[in-house]
């Protein structure tokens, strides 16, 4: 009798795994928010993120106060910039964002990476994933557009 009932609920196991219906996938990525640029002040300090709204999930982090030359970037990914500085030698920290080895690098305001953001709506970027391209749409390239201005500005 069992040698009849094991394979009978097994067989029913597949026909009701078979019988979902194929969007639950689809559904499920619903869920998942788009990323995108968005910026935040903390005091003085202007906080440029490639990410996801309101999250921890970031790609790309770029952090200035007013009259700085050039903005402090964290994150996965770097812009692809031949500009790109090393601003210490040393390993200082753990990332807050990957919570490894964290080297300040920095990139001039006037860089061709982000003027080409908000010219373009591109930024090329390098990572442990490869190299690829960050989008901004018309609004994103606006919101790029006023970090930086904000960072060359002088004053909070």
């Amino acid at each position: 009798m069992f040698k009849v009932l094991i394979p009978a609920a097994g067989f029913l196991g597949l026909v009701v795994l078979a019988a979902q219906p194929a969007s639950s996938a689809y559904e499920a990525q619903q869920d998942v928010q788009p990323m995108g640029w968005h910026l935040h002040h903390e005091g003085s300090m202007a906080k440029l993120a490639y990410g996801v709204a309101n999250s921890d999930q970031l790609a790309l982090m770029m952090t200035c106060d007013p009259g700085d030359r050039s903005a402090v970037i964290y994150g996965d990914v770097q812009p692809d910039s031949p500009r790109l500085m090393r601003a210490s030698v040393n390993y200082s920290e753990p990332d807050p964002l990957s919570s490894g080895e964290a080297y300040e690098t920095r990139i001039a305001l006037d860089d061709t990476a982000l003027t080409g953001l908000v010219e373009r709506g591109s930024m090329h970027v390098e990572g442990a994933g490869g190299a690829f391209v960050l989008p901004a749409n018309e609004s994103e390239r606006s919101t790029v557009s006023r970090f930086l201005a904000y960072c060359a500005s002088g004053r909070a």
